[in-house]
């Protein structure tokens, strides 16, 4: 009698977000995220002290205000607009697909139980983080780990490491940017803003830097024209990588730019970090500089392109699965 192929499902995750803009589920979801050594590296003797007595208390209500500017009747942007990336890939795929954030709600753990209840014996990983860091990809393939370590019968498992040079992500990229300048004429330049990570951490090995700007050469190839690269999101006083997109932004606004566009390649949704950090803080800093249009271009988000590229990467990666 032949034996039944398990069937195949894939665990779609991103960073994650609080489940209120509150204080106490800003600092219950902070506690998670920097506590994580992916994330922040020092002794713990000297980081979890300074992380409980000083930062959480400092940082909880000002992220909460932060996270309020941006939360919709759906929650946060982050999670809404992975259910629905989540729903479009199982319909196009015609897979289970369970959604799991690295923190926070729903857990990892519980994506991957979600899975094991339908019967899925064969598991894809797909982080939706298009270029490679210890401190996101590295981390989610951390907590997968620790959700099969309780497991009995543990599924076979294949991750996705990166996708940041995939063609149907550039093409899809290249295509919202297009939109953009259809709409409103392109502006005098384009800068890429990807999220920052310590310099030391590059240093260390960490190939994230190549692989943003092996994204920016492909995007500017693809599109034609120049694309600059810098990086936001810095915490601490630790040196991160460099440009900083708020001084990128300060000096262009000081030179008098007459408009510029900014795309967020690094991130597939729409979040605090690209809403709030971009579209608010970083247009004031240009434009009270002297800089004139700001325009930041959505990020793929459910994009019909998006979903398709990020299935063409799953199909790619099941290859050999039933």
């Amino acid at each position: 009698m032949k034996a039944e192929r398990p069937s195949t499902g894939i665990l779609v995750s991103n960073l994650g977000t609080p489940d209120a803009p509150t204080p106490a589920a800003l600092k219950r979801y902070l506690r998670e995220f920097l506590r994580d050594p992916r994330v922040i590296d020092l002794p713990r003797w000297k980081w979890i002290p300074l992380l409980e007595l000083l930062i959480l208390p400092r940082r909880s209500p000002k992220s909460a205000e932060a996270y309020g500017k941006v939360w919709t009747p759906e929650g946060s942007p982050l999670l809404s607009i992975s259910k629905r990336q989540r729903a479009l890939l199982e319909e196009k795929l015609g897979l289970p697909v369970a959604l799991g954030m690295r923190y926070g709600n729903p857990s990892i753990a519980a994506a991957l139980d979600e899975l094991m209840a339908k019967g899925c014996g064969r598991v894809l990983v797909l982080p939706l983080y298009p270029q490679y860091a210890a401190a996101t990809v590295a981390s989610t393939f951390d907590a997968l780990g620790d959700a099969i370590k309780r497991m009995r019968v543990v599924p076979e498992v294949r991750t996705v490491r990166s996708y940041h040079d995939d063609p149907g992500y550039i093409g899809a990229l290249a295509r919202s940017v297009r939109e953009a300048w259809e709409e409103g004429g392109p502006a005098k330049r384009l800068l890429l803003s990807f999220h920052g990570l310590p310099r030391r951490y590059v240093d260390l090995g960490d190939p994230y830097r190549k692989e943003c700007e092996e994204t920016a050469r492909l995007l500017s190839a693809e599109l034609g024209a120049e694309c600059h690269v810098a990086f936001q999101s810095r915490f601490g006083r630790e040196e991160w990588l460099k440009p900083y997109t708020d001084e990128t932004l300060a000096l262009w606004g000081r030179g008098k730019l007459e408009s510029v566009d900014v795309l967020c390649p690094g991130f597939s949704a729409d979040c605090l970090e690209t809403i709030e950090e971009i579209g608010q803080e970083n247009r004031e800093i240009f434009q009270h500089a002297g800089g004139g249009r700001f325009r930041y271009v959505p990020a793929l988000n459910d994009r019909a392109d998006h979903v398709e590229a990020l299935a063409a990467v799953a199909r790619r990666n099941l290859q050999g699965w039933d």
